[in-house]
C-alpha cells in the first residue's frame, strides 16, 4: 500500500484476551494482538519484523516502540513508530506519536502531537565520470 519499503508482518504469535491485564513491560517480536490490558511499556526486539495490533477492546497505559501498529483502542501514553501507524476510528490517543508514515481514520483521537520523523538518509550509486561509482547519501542531494 505505501509502495518501497518493509512489509509489516501479518501473522498473530501472542494474543493477550480481553479479560486479561498484564503489569509491567512487554517486549516482543512478530505480532502481537491486544484485546486486553497492559499497564506498562510495550517495546519490540529490535532488528525483527514486529507489529502491535490494538482492538477497540484493548488498553495500554504506557510508552510503545514498534515499527508498526494498527490502533483501534486507547492508549495512555507517547507511542513511536519507525515505519507505519495506523489509527482505526475508534483509537484514542493521549501523548504524542512519532512516526514515519500515518494512516489515520475518520473518527480516530490524538490528545497530543503528531510528530512525523525523517527517514535516515540512504545510501546510492553516484556516477561521477564514466566507470566511476561512488556512494553517496540522499541527504547531500
Amino acid at each position: 500500500m505505501w509502495g518501497g519499503g518493509k512489509q509489516k508482518p501479518e501473522k498473530v504469535d501472542t494474543l493477550i484476551g480481553q479479560q486479561t491485564e498484564l503489569r509491567g513491560d512487554v517486549v516482543f517480536s512478530g505480532g502481537l494482538h491486544v484485546d486486553g490490558k497492559i499497564k506498562g511499556s510495550v517495546i519490540a526486539e529490535e532488528g525483527g519484523p514486529a507489529v502491535l495490533v490494538l482492538s477497540e477492546h484493548g488498553m495500554i497505559e504506557g510508552e510503545i516502540r514498534v515499527p508498526y501498529i494498527v490502533v483501534n483502542g486507547v492508549v495512555i501514553g507517547d507511542i513511536h513508530v519507525q515505519e507505519t501507524a495506523e489509527l482505526a476510528p475508534q483509537a484514542r490517543v493521549t501523548g504524542n506519536v512519532y512516526y514515519n508514515r500515518i494512516e489515520m481514520s475518520m473518527g480516530a483521537e490524538v490528545n497530543g502531537n503528531l510528530v512525523h520523523l525523517e527517514e535516515p538518509a540512504k545510501e546510492r550509486d553516484v556516477v561521477t565520470s564514466p566507470g566511476v561509482r561512488e556512494l553517496a547519501s540522499e541527504a547531500e542531494s
